[in-house]
């Protein structure tokens, strides 16, 4: 996993190597277009609650509703490389196994959010009471991180999620921080939650959140372990 994050900070963003593309290794974003991705629900790319900057996708809070996004693929197993940055006292996440989407209005107006897995995204400075389990790499609200990796807000961070069948890892800056299996009770309890009495899936979209604070993603990259 230090090769990879050494070879990630050393080529040119949103492209492959050579050596990706022969191991079967995909672009999701090419940093200049919305090709790939929807508004979490399936809708068209969402204009208001994200944009293109410097090579990324940048989450905005216009300040009547947010959405997250979503992937046009739906993987079953893969490994999922992204880089990512955020505010100062930001909050977002990546999102996977998701049992169901929601869209509704609120007093902050049009919200569209995934409830699936969360591979947590944060700004650990900005709260250092916070519960382990809502820190920076934690599989949100249910496995801490095993130690801090993340980087300081406004500078990038390197991270890979492994989902094979029912084996998840979550690692951050070449560290092995999340390691799981679905079938744990814990985390069974949580998908069952998630699923809202209805049949939990074991496969779905990737989606990007959106929680109402700046964060940037560039290098977007899928390799698909059930072909």
């Amino acid at each position: 996993m230090v090769v990879l994050l050494l070879l990630a900070l050393a080529q040119a963003p949103n492209a492959l190597t050579e050596a990706e593309r022969s191991a079967g290794w995909v672009l999701l974003f090419d940093g200049k277009t919305t090709a790939g991705w929807l508004e979490v629900t399936g809708l068209p790319f969402p204009s208001d609650s994200w944009t293109i900057e410097d090579g990324s996708l940048k989450a905005l809070n216009p300040g009547h509703g947010f959405q997250d996004l979503r992937t046009e693929v739906v993987p079953r197993s893969f490994e999922f490389e992204f880089d990512w940055k955020i505010a100062k006292g930001g909050n977002s996440g990546v999102k996977y196994l998701v049992q169901k989407t929601d869209r509704w209005t609120n007093a902050e107006g049009l919200q569209a959010r995934a409830r699936g897995l969360e591979y947590q995204l944060f700004d650990d400075a900005s709260d250092p009471s916070i519960d382990p389990r809502k820190l920076c790499g934690a599989l949100y609200d249910a496995i801490a991180p095993a130690r801090a990796a993340a980087r300081p807000a406004g500078e990038f961070n390197h991270s890979l999620l492994m989902v094979r069948g029912g084996h998840v890892e979550h690692w951050l800056n070449g560290v092995k921080v999340v390691e799981f299996e679905t079938s744990s009770p814990l985390v069974r309890g949580v998908i069952l939650q998630l699923a809202a009495g209805k049949p939990a899936v074991s496969e779905s979209f990737i989606s990007l959140q959106n929680h109402g604070t700046p964060v940037w993603f560039r290098n977007l990259k899928l390799r698909r372990l059930d072909r």
